[in-house]
């Protein structure tokens, strides 16, 4: 086992958990954490089931790890599949950008492009009714995400966020 803590990601139809984890004597303990839906507090107005989304809830996940005094960890992806440019990447990009340090194999990672959602504004065109449920026109979720970049900086340093599950243990 590592000495270094885990960055487990977990992901579900409409969500995606990312969490720095430290195996120990008595159980696992969350050291900080972000979900996909935590980004509708801040703001976020597209689908969290995306790869927008993914990124955008690693680059939360990374701020508060980082606020929390945390730099680095393994990154742990449990059963899912090894998909290349996946929501799971996307995840782990946004944590690599906003300066959290996780080693391994750059290749899998999404296109920044794609990690923005121009895919998803791209193929709103032809698929209307799939995206209206988002609070935002999809061909704007690119630069939603540049927004909700900027609002996760600032809001942390306005509020002096720290790791909101610091110390809950999971034995």
């Amino acid at each position: 086992m590592s000495k270094r803590p885990r960055v487990v990601v977990r992901k579900s139809g409409r969500d995606l958990t990312m969490q720095l984890v430290q195996h120990g004597a008595a159980g696992d303990t969350t050291l900080a954490a972000a979900r996909a839906v935590d980004l509708r507090k801040l703001g976020y107005k597209g689908g969290t089931g995306n790869t927008a989304a993914a990124y955008l809830t690693g680059f939360l996940f990374a701020n508060r790890a980082l606020t929390a005094g945390y730099s680095n960890g393994v990154l742990d992806m449990g059963l899912n599949a090894n998909s290349r440019g996946s929501r799971l990447y996307a995840a782990v990009l946004g944590a690599l950008e906003a300066g959290f340090d996780i080693p391994f194999d750059r290749k899998p990672l999404p296109a920044p492009e794609r990690a923005r959602g121009a895919h998803i504004a791209a193929f709103a065109d032809t698929n209307p009714a799939r995206f209206s449920k988002y609070a935002i026109d999809p061909k704007e979720l690119p630069d939603h995400v540049d927004s909700m970049k900027r609002e996760i900086l600032v809001g942390a340093q306005r509020k002096g966020e720290t790791a909101q599950t610091a110390g809950k243990h999971h034995g």
